[in-house]
């Protein structure tokens, strides 16, 4: 292998030269299997903790109880972890005790066959303890071990395998299958909401989001995340997601969420966003996405309110939204309807933008009208009349404002 990661390289070749094994670990020695680039690189290795801390001169302890080290070499940060065995779970999500163990055993508390390979760079060689390359082969997401005891140890397994097989394409092996089946209701308290969206985020990154939902689904797992969902079939989950695969990627999660409630209120997008624990600004564009489903439905909007929606910055992914949903042979004229529209109000939306409107309150005073609540709503009706009509004289605004008292 031509060395690509000269800095994790660096910090093998230091422990190999105390008399230490050390390993490149799980997620990337999968991806290199896979010819997916990755930089993201965790080393595995037989050096007590406080040898990594002695060894190397930038360490911050994220995990000592656990064994993990974070060594930084130049600018660039790994963990670096200490081959261990999990003796005992007590709340379905972290180890309370572990014991400094090998390699072996190491391998074996890891989740799934194809994250519990080692990587030797020195030798370039993989060290294959659970049959890893068989499985990647395969195509198949297969628990190390019992599955039941993987699961039980660590609940966010059960969609961690969904987003592996929608990640890659890869079937979820029967007995992992069973197994996350059999403990779905085990799901909460003893993952939090957090954790869940968290994997939500990353399986959206992927094509086969569609397909990770409705596996949910498959596993009562989806209706454990969303009780609402509880009494829908799986036949109507699918029609409510089938043009998940056209929406753009990297969007707020919020985006993709909202295609399971088609007929949600804005109050209820509002309380699920709440109980997902997501950001302001991911409310904020829940709450733009219900307004714009209105604008799409609304007979003949005003040049106003299309002027609005196009400054939001959500508006690209609304239109991206409201096309995915159209037939393939319509895109086109709907992409060019709103290219025109946003060309026709351009000055007025770079006048939004930048908060110039073209009747200000000193034409307002000017023209013998008191500062207070009716300037405020004369203000927003001149504004109205300058975008619909396509005026930009504040004078005939203004006029207009007159015949409207």
């Amino acid at each position: 292998m031509k060395e690509e990661h000269p800095e994790a390289r660096s910090i093998v070749d230091k422990l190999k030269d105390n008399g230490y094994t050390a390993y490149y670990a799980g997620g990337w020695v999968r991806d290199y299997l896979l010819e997916y680039p990755s930089d993201d690189i965790d080393i595995a290795t037989d050096a007590p903790p406080e040898v990594l801390q002695n060894l190397f001169e930038k360490t911050v302890p994220i995990g000592i109880a656990f064994g993990i080290i974070l060594v930084l070499i130049e600018e660039k940060q790994f963990e670096v972890a200490t081959f261990r065995a999990d003796l005992e779970y007590k709340d379905g999500r972290r180890p309370t005790k572990i014991a400094f163990t090998s390699a072996e055993e190491d391998a074996k508390r890891r989740d799934f066959t194809i994250n519990g390979m080692f990587y030797d760079p020195i030798k370039d060689e993989i060290i294959d303890l659970v049959g890893g390359k068989e499985d990647l082969k395969k195509k198949i997401i297969k628990a190390i071990g019992n599955a039941h005891e993987r699961i039980q140890e660590d609940r966010l397994r059960m969609i961690r395998a969904i987003r592996l097989s929608c990640k890659f394409g890869f079937e979820i092996e029967e007995k992992t299958r069973k197994a996350i089946h059999a403990h779905s209701k085990e799901l909460f308290p003893a993952v939090a909401i957090e954790r869940v969206v968290q994997e939500f985020r990353k399986m959206a990154t992927h094509p086969h989001f569609k397909e990770a939902l409705l596996i949910m689904d498959d596993l009562d797992l989806l209706k454990e995340v969303f009780p609402d969902l509880s009494s829908l079939s799986h036949s109507d989950l699918e029609k409510r997601l089938e043009h998940l695969p056209d929406f753009p990627r990297k969007m707020p999660i919020i985006a993709y969420l909202l295609e399971l409630f088609p007929a949600i209120t804005l109050d209820k997008t509002i309380q699920l966003c709440k109980y997902l624990k997501l950001s302001k600004q991911e409310i904020s564009c829940a709450q733009f996405l219900h307004y714009s489903h209105t604008l799409f439905t609304k007979d003949n909007p005003e040049n106003f309110e299309w002027a609005y929606f196009y400054t939001n910055s959500f508006s690209t992914f609304a239109l991206s939204i409201q096309a995915a949903h159209l037939p393939i042979e319509k895109r086109p004229d709907f992409e060019e309807e709103h290219e025109k529209r946003v060309e026709m109000l351009l000055l007025f939306i770079t006048r939004i933008k930048e908060n110039k409107p073209v009747v200000t309150s000193s034409h307002l005073i000017k023209a013998g009208v008191k500062p207070g609540k009716e300037m405020g709503a004369l203000l927003a009706e001149a504004e109205k009349i300058s975008i619909n009509e396509m005026i930009e004289d504040p004078e005939k605004i203004i006029q207009k404002l007159n015949l409207k008292k």
